[in-house]
């Protein structure tokens, strides 16, 4: 979310806000602005520094408007069944109507994210700079944790064993 650096936590009112969390229910939006401690205090789960809307918003703006972008031609005709919302309509205004559009729609998204990413689908994402040390770390082990699950997976136990490794140095720090 951009224009709001500075800014105070809604909820302590001493600390920087470094989580932004907007939602919008029944078409109604609302914006929520707290430091992080605040925000685990809520139960507010931060996993991507980029708000989703804002992410696909961006991509979909840098990408020329062809129906491969999009799947088949079918999913035009596609309806959330719970908002009512269409494909066409985030072609026109490059947000989504509810949450249950990421999962209807995830086929079409998925296709424009890989397009505009060169097949990559992960976004990672970073930490902000005036982020607390400690979240950077929990970002790393969290990534760590990701390739140790997949190495594991894959039965590349080499792979592992060092990943698990570098895990435990990670958590030393």
């Amino acid at each position: 979310m951009q224009g709001v650096v500075g800014m105070q936590c809604q909820i302590c009112k001493k600390i920087e806000a470094t989580v932004h969390l907007t939602e919008i229910v029944d078409g109604v939006r609302s914006e929520m602005h707290m430091c992080e401690h605040c925000a685990q205090n809520e139960g507010v789960v931060v996993k991507s520094q980029v708000p989703i809307n804002e992410l696909l918003g961006n991509l979909l703006a840098s990408q020329p408007m062809d129906e491969e972008s999009f799947g088949a031609s079918t999913a035009k005709d596609e309806v959330c069944p719970y908002c009512g919302f269409t494909i066409q309509q985030y072609r026109k205004d490059g947000l989504l109507g509810c949450p249950h559009d990421y999962n209807v729609f995830e086929k079409q998204l998925s296709l424009l994210v890989e397009k505009t990413q060169d097949g990559k689908t992960v976004h990672r994402g970073k930490v902000p700079s005036k982020a607390p040390q400690q979240a950077a770390v929990q970002t790393h082990i969290a990534d760590l944790q990701k390739q140790l699950e997949a190495a594991v997976k894959s039965e590349n136990y080499e792979l592992a064993a060092k990943l698990r490794d570098r895990i435990v140095e990670a958590e030393r720090q």
